[in-house]
């Protein structure tokens, strides 16, 4: 189903639908974050203990670090929401269109209302998904680097069902990937498109099948596994805006291959958000289309 917030009062135009000269992000600020319960296995060990004032530099470091190479909008944060700050998991952003999410925590469904007048608010069209088919943003689904193919995992948390729905916003084809680990319950915290047709994941988070799609999808030189300890780091949740990523701070050598296949990394101390569940990517949910992160300069190189 598709909303949008003026349908009641004037006729849809897609020319009014948000256009973006440049890679554009919604952040929303920590003010009310903590791990207030436990809906997944980083949060288990962690009640209330991330520190409110750390969190708050984290982010702002992070923010700072994104307005370098891209526009970022801010969303309020809200009392009674503390997960709003993961901002990624809400919804999926293509040409306009946001695909929003139904959480399957009844803790964190409280955020798709703020988020769902935001984007009406600034001209987004609207596709809801049911609420029995559960679905949470960027954290469960991700397009390619050009924008082409939907990319969507299943299997600890949100429903394979989902997958089909969301692409029709699009009409896009979808591949859907079975995620075996109950560590790794998002997509984004184990599977990472990059420019330059790169792509990191973590072999051990997907099952038999799955691995055959993706490495039938992208050749063996450009499919960067992380290890165990990489993933659990939270290597595959980043930011990635042309030549440059955005990661949490990664004590392997990951920063390095990264390097050497011509991206510029910033690691950046995120650990508070780490213990809720999310990194650099779940912080920050991209808005303009995925192909307008691809940077000239990487793709030149390749």
């Amino acid at each position: 189903m598709i909303t949008t917030a003026s349908a009641s009062t004037s006729p849809f135009s897609f020319a009014s639908l948000p256009h973006f000269n440049r890679p554009t992000y919604l952040m929303c600020p920590p003010e009310f974050y903590d791990v207030n319960y436990v809906i997944n296995p980083w949060m288990a060990g962690n009640l209330h203990q991330p520190s409110r004032d750390a969190a708050f530099m984290q982010w702002k470091n992070l923010y700072r670090q994104l307005q370098r190479v891209a526009d970022v909008r801010l969303l309020h944060a809200r009392e009674g929401s503390p997960d709003m700050v993961f901002v990624a998991h809400a919804a999926v952003v293509q040409h306009g269109l946001a695909a929003v999410s139904s959480f399957a925590h009844p803790q964190r469904q409280t955020e798709e209302k703020h988020l769902r007048k935001w984007l009406q608010d600034a001209g987004f069209l609207l596709w809801e998904t049911p609420r029995e088919t559960s679905f949470e943003g960027e954290g469960d689904a991700l397009f390619d680097a050009n924008g082409g193919h939907l990319w969507a995992g299943h299997g600890v948390r949100t429903c394979r069902h989902s997958h089909r729905h969301v692409a029709d916003a699009w009409h896009t084809p979808v591949t859907s990937l079975h995620l075996v680990d109950p560590r790794f319950y998002h997509l984004d915290l184990c599977f990472a498109p990059l420019s330059g047709g790169y792509l990191m994941y973590f072999p051990g988070a997907f099952d038999a099948a799955s691995l055959e799609k993706i490495e039938a999808a992208y050749e063996s030189d450009k499919r960067i596994a992380l290890s165990e300890l990489d993933a659990t780091q939270f290597g595959c949740n980043v930011i990635n805006v042309g030549q440059d990523i955005l990661m949490g701070v990664v004590e392997t050598n990951l920063a390095q291959r990264l390097a050497e296949r011509g991206f510029e990394v910033t690691e950046l101390e995120l650990s508070e958000f780490q213990r809720g569940g999310g990194s650099a990517k779940s912080l920050a949910l991209r808005l303009s289309d995925s192909d307008m992160m691809v940077g000239s300069d990487l793709v030149n190189r390749y």
